[in-house]
Formats: structure tokens, C-alpha cells, sequence
């Protein structure tokens, strides 16, 4: 029998604390479903998030986990490539996946009249993916292009996220690029993608999450009703990615065609997950260079001594309280040409050693964790936010409930604590330094140059394959059940779309895909609809003798926008001009 479980904050909370309504069922399959009822806007988000990132996908096949949330996105036989993102658009919402180290998510924000069709398109996908080579050949361009505008033709592209990992870490599964190499790229086949979607997404290895205008008894129902005939799978052992910390400082020089100033990346490696240390690390770092122009780095480095035009930081792959294995908080300075790195190294060690003999003031301290606590409230008010957060907390801690408990863990966070981080990580001996150079700064024959790197740059040797390591194999048969017939959204119910929350930039290793709004298509005629489903090229669908269900019906759109091309510059002295470690795309 599946079991239901009430989730809420370890200790009592002020009565100014906002506690989330969070309920946690698991079905006989494995998935895990979270509820979190609100009935503030007729609307609801979703977030369905697989144990599977970066650090799980197999050797030689560097960046194929954000190739497969692409191919996700590319149809199955019962909704075929472009129906995901036009019954989303055409019920008023929108949708959105991104690839981490450790986990993939896909979300969606839609009327609450959108629900049951949204849930059907998450569960069909789960089932199956249409397994055409087109479509991988298509997604595996697109990913080259991303690459291309995200960091081979931006300044300070990669270097902040790819680059400081490959040079932290000791372990492929952490250190490798998570963009993935060209070679790799082309590499990758369609028994792959079969095995990946075999391996990885079955509802065992899954976390769904509703939030919103649902109650618990209908979010379970719905659950059960279009995800509970999906058959659980076997997964592979999970890679051995735990690393100590450094105990010696790693630097190099990199150089960039591309870049006007200099720039530092240094990474130290954060405490594990769930530690009695994590949050407050997560406070030094707000201290440090979170917080604005209000932090220590900004004031030292860009007001007063002049030597920075930019600072900025990161934890993780967005939030710092979303990783299970080695993680890096960064921080970016960038830096007048006539300042030398060491001075920038020197004046951010000067702010960390006034924190170890010192600590921290009571007043500032307090507005360091008020400002902590009211980001924390903001992720999680919108909708699609909230279920994309206490999914991955579900799937990362085994528990929705730390959403409640985060405050109070941030609450608690003393001076002490405070210093006691910052000696024990901040220092030299595991700190990693990336120095990104102008070419026009370098001398001609300097092996750092970004064209030299380029030329000298090896090619990946075919990996050996050591115990432990995830490795696509040969594609076996997996029954699909047939699934329950498909509500419309009806159109007279459709409100407006919701505005879309203002999202942060994000940081290391996140990558992620936005859809755009629909090409308007007429709804089609159940009366119309032809009985069998020609037959398409050879190697393209498995055979399948179950019974197709009804496609969820389109309704057409009134307008449509053209795919918009992410920006790669900002205003000087904007923040989100910094070396972003997330890369944008649309499917």
C-alpha cells in the first residue's frame, strides 16, 4: 500500500515563518509524488526531476544528459515532436527543463484547467520517447550551437563553471565538461538515447511534484491515474563521486580572444550536503559576495580599493541547497588590466582573514540571513518554482520537508559557525584559481593563449571502463502499459497566462531549455483521425502491440512568437554581464 506522510518544519516556527503545506505519497512503481496545495491563483506548476545529471552520464559520452533533455522534448508515438509545448501554450502556460550534476528537471506552469493533459504528456514521455535518428541528429546540432553562443563565442565563456571544475576536481564524474566535447557529441547514437531513457527515467528513479490549486487527494489521484501502470526499471549503481577537500592550491592561466578585461574564477570546495557546516557556508558566501554592492568583496574590491569592475558568485548549480556530491562555491572578479591577480588574491584574503579573527557583528549577520531567508520565500512563492524545488529537495534529501526546515537552519547559523567555515574551507590549500587573460595581454607564443589551447587541445582518448561507471548498453524490451484517455483543456475556462517570475542568474553547470510559444495549429477531428498509424522508416518506433491512447486536443493559438536569440552582452557594471555557468536554449 502506498504510504502518505504529512512534512513540516523540525522546529516551531515564529509566527512570522511561512510554512508550506507539503504532503509526500509514493506509488507501487516507486515515483514519488509531493503535493503542495495552495489556492491563492487558479493555476498550478509541475516539476517532474530524475536522479540523473551531469556527474551519472556515461563516459564518452560527455554532455549527453543535456543532449537527452533535449530528445525529450522531440515527441513519442502517441504525442509526436512539437504537441508537448503546443497543448502547454495552448492551455495559457509554458514549460521549461534544465540538466545539473545532479539531478534533470521539467516544469511547467499552466491554469489549473491544464492540469490532467500536462500530467498525461509528463507520464507518455516517461513511458517512451519517439526514438527517431532525425530528432537526434536535430537536438545534437542545436546542443553544438548552445555551445558555440554560450562559450566558445562569449567572453569568459566557460571558464567560471566547466573550466574551475575540470581544475578543482580529482574525479571525471565531477571535473569533465558537462556541455559535453563535439567528438562525444557525434558519438552518440540512438542505442544510447534507448538506454539512457531505459536506465534514468523510469518512475523509480523520478520525483513529481504539484503545487498549487489541487488538493492533496486529487494531485495522488491524478498521479496514480496517469503515472501508476508505468512499470518500475532497474537502475544502475550510482558512480562513486565523493572527493575530500584539496590539500594543495591549483592555478592556471587561460587566455581569451574574446574578453576586454581580466578576470579571476577561484573555487573552494563546500561542505557535503545535509552538514552540520552547509548553511553556514551558505551565509559566508552572502557575506562574502551574495549580497550585492552591500558585500564584504564588492566594498574591498570595486569601492575601495578600485581594483574590480565586477564581483559576483556561486553555489553549486543554482541553489546551495540543491547538490549531492563535491561542489564548488565560486567566486568571479573582473578585474582592471593594470590590477595584478595576486593583489585581487591578496585583498580577497584579507576579507576572509578579517572574518576568521573577527566574525561577525550581530546586525550585519542578522541582515546577511534576512536577506537569505527572503530569497528563499521568493523561489518558492511562484508555483512552477515551488514544485520545482521541493522535487529536487524530494529527490536530493529524501525530503520535501527541508523547504520548511531551510529558515530555521539559517536562523541558527552564529558567528562562530561563521568563522569556523571560512578557516576550515576558504583556504589556500583547497582553493583552485582560474586566471582568464585577453589574448591582446599575452605574449604570442604563450601556451595559455585561447588559439593555442585550441590547436594543442587533445582529443578524448577512448575512457577505459572502471567499476562503478555507467555505461550505455544494449536496449532491452520494456512493456508500455496503455494509459488513460486524455482530458481537453477547455477553452472557455483558459485564463490569462501567468507572468513569468523573475529568475536569478544561475550558476555552475546548469543548463537550460526554454519553449517557445507555439506555431498556431487547428485542433483536430476525433472523427477524422485515422485508425492505424502509417508505418515510418525502418529503425525509427519500437513495435508495440498495446493500444494508443488519445492525444490530449489542440486548440489553436492566436498568435506566435519567433525563437528569441539569448543575449550575450550586458550593461556595464550589471551583474549579468558576469561569466554565467548557465546556458540558455529553446527546443
Amino acid at each position: 500500500m502506498a504510504m502518505v506522510c504529512l512534512m513540516s518544519a523540525a522546529n516551531a516556527a515564529p509566527s512570522d515563518r511561512w510554512t508550506l503545506p507539503i504532503q509526500v505519497q509514493k506509488l507501487d512503481n516507486g515515483l514519488t509524488v509531493v503535493v503542495s496545495e495552495d489556492h491563492s491563483s487558479p493555476t498550478v506548476g509541475i516539476a517532474a526531476v530524475y536522479k540523473v545529471g551531469i556527474r551519472t552520464e556515461p563516459r564518452g559520452r560527455t554532455g549527453f544528459a543535456h543532449l537527452f533533455e533535449h530528445l525529450m522534448f522531440e515527441g513519442t508515438p502517441d504525442a509526436p515532436a512539437g504537441v508537448f509545448d503546443r497543448v502547454t501554450a495552448d492551455g495559457g502556460g509554458d514549460n521549461n527543463g534544465s540538466t545539473h550534476p545532479d539531478f534533470t528537471s521539467y516544469i511547467e506552469r499552466a491554469p489549473v484547467s491544464a492540469l490532467e493533459p500536462l500530467l498525461w504528456l509528463e507520464a507518455d514521455r516517461m513511458k517512451t520517447l519517439d526514438f527517431e535518428q532525425s530528432s537526434l541528429d536535430n537536438q545534437r546540432d542545436v546542443v553544438k550551437e548552445e555551445i558555440r553562443v554560450n562559450v566558445l563565442n562569449r567572453p569568459y565563456g566557460g571558464f567560471a563553471d566547466t573550466d574551475l571544475a575540470q581544475l578543482a576536481f580529482s574525479k571525471w564524474e565531477n571535473a569533465h565538461d558537462g556541455y559535453g566535447s563535439f567528438d562525444d557529441l557525434d558519438k552518440a547514437s540512438l542505442t544510447d538515447v534507448r538506454a539512457f531513457h531505459r536506465d534514468f527515467y523510469g518512475p523509480n528513479d523520478a520525483v513529481l511534484a504539484i503545487a498549487g490549486d489541487v488538493t492533496p487527494a486529487q494531485g495522488f489521484a491524478l498521479a496514480r491515474k496517469y503515472f501508476g501502470a508505468i512499470p518500475a526499471r532497474a537502475t544502475p549503481p550510482r558512480p562513486d563521486v565523493d572527493e575530500p577537500l584539496n590539500t594543495a592550491e591549483k592555478r592556471r592561466v587561460e587566455g581569451d580572444a574574446l574578453a576586454k578585461l581580466p578576470a579571476l574564477a577561484v573555487g573552494w570546495k563546500m561542505p557535503a550536503r545535509g552538514s552540520r557546516d552547509q548553511a553556514a557556508m551558505v551565509v559566508l558566501g552572502e557575506l562574502l559576495a551574495g549580497g550585492g554592492d552591500a558585500s564584504r568583496l564588492y566594498q574591498a574590491l570595486v569601492k575601495g580599493s578600485a581594483l574590480a569592475v565586477q564581483v559576483g558568485d556561486s553555489t553549486g548549480s543554482g541553489s546551495p541547497w540543491e547538490y549531492d556530491g563535491p561542489t564548488l562555491y565560486a567566486v568571479v572578479v573582473i578585474h582592471k588590466v593594470d590590477a595584478k591577480p595576486d593583489a585581487v588574491l591578496a585583498a580577497i584574503d584579507a576579507q576572509i582573514e578579517r572574518i576568521v579573527k573577527e566574525g561577525v557583528d550581530a546586525p550585519t549577520l542578522q541582515a546577511v540571513k534576512t536577506h537569505l531567508l527572503a530569497g528563499w520565500y521568493d523561489d518558492l512563492d511562484p508555483f512552477m518554482d515551488r514544485a520545482e524545488h521541493l522535487a529536487v529537495l524530494q529527490a536530493l534529501w529524501g525530503d520535501a520537508g527541508i523547504a520548511n526546515q531551510i529558515p530555521d537552519r539559517i536562523d541558527t547559523v552564529t558567528s562562530a559557525d561563521v568563522q569556523r567555515v571560512a578557516a576550515t574551507y576558504l583556504t589556500h590549500a583547497n582553493r583552485s584559481i582560474i586566471e582568464r587573460v585577453p589574448d591582446f595581454m599575452l605574449p604570442a607564443n604563450s601556451p595559455a593563449r585561447s588559439d593555442r589551447r585550441a590547436k594543442d587541445k587533445p582529443k578524448p582518448a577512448k575512457p577505459a571502463k572502471p567499476a562503478g561507471t555507467v555505461v550505455v548498453g544494449d536496449l532491452q524490451h520494456v512493456a508500455v502499459p496503455p494509459a488513460a484517455t486524455t482530458p481537453t483543456v477547455p477553452a472557455a475556462t483558459k485564463p490569462a497566462q501567468p507572468a513569468p517570475a523573475n529568475t536569478p542568474n544561475q550558476s555552475l553547470q546548469t543548463i537550460d531549455m526554454v519553449a517557445p510559444v507555439a506555431t498556431p495549429v487547428p485542433a483536430p477531428s476525433p472523427a477524422a483521425a485515422p485508425e492505424t498509424t502509417p508505418s515510418k522508416a525502418k529503425g525509427s518506433k519500437p513495435a508495440t502491440s498495446e493500444p494508443k491512447p488519445t492525444t490530449p486536443a489542440l486548440a489553436p493559438t492566436a498568435t506566435s512568437k519567433p525563437l528569441a536569440v539569448p543575449s550575450t552582452s550586458s550593461p556595464a557594471g550589471d551583474a549579468s554581464s558576469l561569466p554565467s555557468d548557465a546556458a540558455s536554449s529553446q527546443h
